[in-house]
């Protein structure tokens, strides 16, 4: 990076940690340093809901996935607004007019302590995960980009993030999302104009578009009903809505968004804020990578993203194979480069049938090259270990094209994305271990000042095991999908269980445990003897908890225990 990337880089880390620090003074007691008093502005909560989803995960992988796969992803998100009307009905006031600080808590009054304990864990060990995950991403990024050691940056990048969260606690992770996601939205914004400056002259975004479309990647929904495809309208509205009511409704990274709003009202508002502007600004995300793909169509284009490293290509004997590969390649992007010249030309002044012709002869350029990047893609998870080619489009593009200042706007959106979401997870860890497992079992009579402390030695480990468990996520495949899978195989038995406590009087606290352990036994073995999608995970979770709870009910003579939110 030049003088001034570096300026704005530190410009903006220096600043977060400083405005984190002074925040962190209105935080007094357990219930101001985990829930903000309760006072919370609806806006802020929404953004902060919104913020804690928007990881660098997303920066990094849905500019992947919209370059290499078009802008289907975004199916994913379809069942989302249903899934936010739900909760606003359902789990927001249940929660706040219980008074609770975690979600789990408001367990062990509707069943027992034994269904709260494991719920609880079931979410540290998910949510754990998940921050790694989100830790990981800057770090390929970074490593790309400067060629840094991703170790080393994990633990820049964590420490950072632990500290201003310990220090401050939810009061200022919901604060500085607001203004990190004021960071990213600008950065992206930036990353757009640029590349519609840079197309060549007389090609438009409308252009653009007709290219991409050309090429598959504007192939937004899928009608295919098949449960080993993973983005179809069916995973997205069914097995993601699943997904969605279990991680907005049960996870207490979320959860504890909503109650830090002033109210029941307040906090429903802050759900259908985020409901409403996820699904658009996700596409936003994925049509910035589709047009990273436009750009490319102009310009040379590199075979891999990712830097291979010669030592590895020639230790598998692959070294001829490669650089017959690349030779291909290039040859294969300038036919590729003319045919989409001409097709642009004739969408200004063509005939239709002359426009046909030209897109006819562009898919058959692309088809031929994309063949040929994918045979590369193969050679590559041949010889090197890691992440996908597609988690190193993006940043790989802004290093080698965007202008000074800009790359640093970049890397600081990238710093945000990765804070605001790690810093939310952390805390709500923190407020879980401290709320459900020191305070409820390690010491019942703590004072509010040490179930504070509590609350910040559990920021402080679990910032530890995130960075270590991040190492080792750096070499898994698409990290968008990573984060999702992981929280896939949780997310529909904890749901379970809260539709249970919800809506099913006579399930006790025994029925809940055994359909909970049920639905995480059969998650596991659908997930090892079948190749359905990871989505509809959450939806087989539930139903197995839902039905074993229920049966179990009729059977022992379960009964409605008091629920405690009168």
């Amino acid at each position: 990076m030049r003088l001034l990337d570096w300026a704005v880089l530190i410009g903006y880390l220096v600043y977060v940690v400083w405005d984190g620090i002074r925040l962190s003074r209105s935080s007094r007691g357990s219930e101001g340093y985990f829930l903000a008093g309760r006072n919370i502005p609806w806006w802020a909560v929404g953004l902060s809901v919104m913020a804690t989803q928007l990881s660098a995960v997303t920066l990094v992988g849905a500019t992947g996935q919209g370059f290499g796969d078009g802008v289907r992803f975004v199916q994913f998100y379809l069942g989302l607004p249903l899934a936010m009307v739900i909760l606003c009905v359902t789990a927001v006031p249940f929660f706040y007019r219980a008074k609770v600080y975690t979600a789990y808590e408001f367990l062990e009054r509707r069943f027992d302590a034994k269904t709260r304990a494991l719920t609880g864990l079931l979410f540290l060990v998910s949510r754990g995960l998940s921050v790694s995950v989100i830790l990981a991403a800057p770090a390929i990024i970074l490593a790309v980009l400067f060629g840094w050691n991703e170790a080393v940056t994990i633990l820049f990048i964590g420490a950072t993030t632990t500290v201003y969260t310990m220090i401050g606690g939810v009061r200022v992770v919901a604060w500085t999302d607001v203004k990190q996601m004021v960071v990213i939205f600008f950065g992206m914004s930036v990353v757009m104009f640029i590349i519609l400056s840079r197309l060549p002259a007389g090609v438009s975004f409308l252009d653009g578009l007709h290219l991409a479309g050309a090429a598959g990647r504007l192939n937004a929904v899928s009608w295919k009903f098949d449960l080993k495809e993973r983005y179809t309208i069916w995973s997205g509205t069914i097995g993601a809505l699943f997904l969605f009511l279990s991680y907005f409704g049960c996870d207490q990274s979320q959860v504890q968004r909503y109650l830090t709003a002033k109210s029941v009202d307040e906090g429903r508002v802050s759900l259908l804020m985020s409901a409403f502007i996820k699904i658009p600004m996700q596409f936003f995300m994925l049509l910035v990578g589709v047009m990273i793909f436009v750009f490319y169509l102009f310009n040379p284009s590199p075979l891999f993203f990712r830097q291979v490293a010669p030592e590895a290509v020639a230790a598998a004997h692959k070294t001829e194979e490669l650089e017959r590969l690349r030779s291909a390649y290039a040859a294969a992007s300038d036919k590729r480069q003319q045919a989409a010249t001409e097709y642009a030309r004739s969408l200004d002044s063509g005939t239709p049938e002359t426009i046909a012709a030209a897109r006819a002869t562009f898919t058959a350029a692309h088809k031929e090259a994309s063949a040929i990047r994918t045979e590369g893609a193969t050679l590559l998870k041949s010889v090197t270990s890691g992440s996908d080619d597609v988690n190193y489009v993006f940043p790989t593009f802004v290093v080698r094209t965007m202008p000074a200042g800009v790359v640093g706007l970049i890397i600081a959106a990238i710093f945000a994305a990765a804070m605001s979401s790690s810093s939310g997870e952390l805390n709500s860890l923190a407020t879980a271990s401290a709320i459900d497992f020191y305070k409820r079992w390690i010491n019942p009579e703590a004072s509010d000042a040490k179930t504070v402390l509590a609350g910040r030695v559990a920021t402080a480990v679990w910032g530890g095991f995130a960075c270590l468990a991040a190492i080792f996520m750096t070499k898994q495949g698409s990290l968008l999908e990573l984060v999702n899978k992981y929280g896939s195989f949780f997310y529909g038995s904890l749901l379970g269980v809260f539709v249970l406590a919800f809506l099913v009087r006579r399930v006790n606290g025994t029925n809940a445990f055994i359909g909970l352990i049920s639905g995480m036994i059969g998650v596991w073995v659908v997930s090892r003897v079948t190749d359905i999608a990871f989505l509809w995970f959450n939806l087989i979770g539930c139903v197995i908890v839902v039905m074993v709870g229920w049966t179990l009910s009729f059977i022992t003579g379960g009964r409605r225990e008091p629920t405690g939110t009168d």
